[in-house]
C-alpha cells in the first residue's frame, strides 16, 4: 500500500512516521492486498493536534477515519481505529459475497494418498409408486432435477432425472 504522508503547520519527523506505519502494518494485514494507498494529513492547530485519513481499496472503495488529540500517538490511533472498523465491516461484506471454490483435483506424485471427496447427507426422501409418465410430469412440472420413485408396473425403485441435452433420463436397477 502506498503511503502519502502530509504535514500541515507540522513537520513529519521519523518517529511519527514510523507510529503511522506501525499502526498501518495491522490495516493492511486486515485488508491483504485490497488496500491500494493511503493519504494521511496531520495537522496542528494551536494545542490540538489532528490526524485525517483516507484509504481507498478495491471496488472504488474509500475508508476514512479522524482523530484529535494533544498527543501524535493518541490522534493517530483514534483514525486509525476507525479506519479499521470499516475494513472490518468492508471485509465482511466481501466474504459473505464470495462464492465457495470448486474442489480442487489434488495430483498425486505417488508418495502421499489422493483425497478422498466429502459424502453430505441430504434430507430423507419419500420413495413414492408412480408410474413413469408421473415421474416425468413432476420432473417437467416442479422443475426438481430427478426423482426417485418406486415403478407402479415393476415394483422396482427407479430415479428419473434431467440429462444436460434436455431429455430425461432413466436409471433402473437389473
Amino acid at each position: 500500500m502506498r503511503l502519502d504522508i502530509t504535514g500541515r503547520h507540522v513537520e513529519i519527523t521519523a518517529p511519527v512516521r514510523q507510529l503511522i506505519t506501525k499502526r498501518f502494518s495491522r490495516l493492511e494485514r486486515l485488508l491483504n492486498d485490497a488496500a491500494v494507498s493511503a493519504i494521511i494529513t496531520l495537522t496542528k492547530e494551536k494545542y490540538r493536534l489532528r490526524t485525517e485519513i483516507a484509504v481507498h481499496t478495491k471496488g472504488d472503495h474509500v475508508l476514512r477515519g479522524n482523530g484529535e488529540g494533544n498527543a501524535w500517538p493518541i490522534s493517530i490511533r483514534q483514525a486509525t481505529e476507525k479506519v479499521e472498523q470499516q475494513a472490518q465491516t468492508l471485509k465482511g461484506k466481501w466474504d459473505a459475497r464470495k462464492r465457495t471454490a470448486a474442489p480442487r483435483v489434488v495430483r498425486s506424485t505417488g508418495r502421499e494418498a489422493p483425497a478422498t471427496p466429502r459424502i453430505v447427507r441430504a434430507t430423507r426422501y419419500a420413495v413414492k409408486p408412480m408410474s413413469l409418465d408421473d415421474a416425468a410430469l413432476r420432473v417437467d412440472g416442479d422443475g426438481e432435477a430427478f426423482v426417485v420413485f418406486r415403478n407402479a408396473e415393476t415394483d422396482a425403485v427407479s430415479i428419473l432425472y434431467r440429462r444436460k441435452d434436455g431429455n430425461l433420463g432413466l436409471i433402473e436397477p437389473e
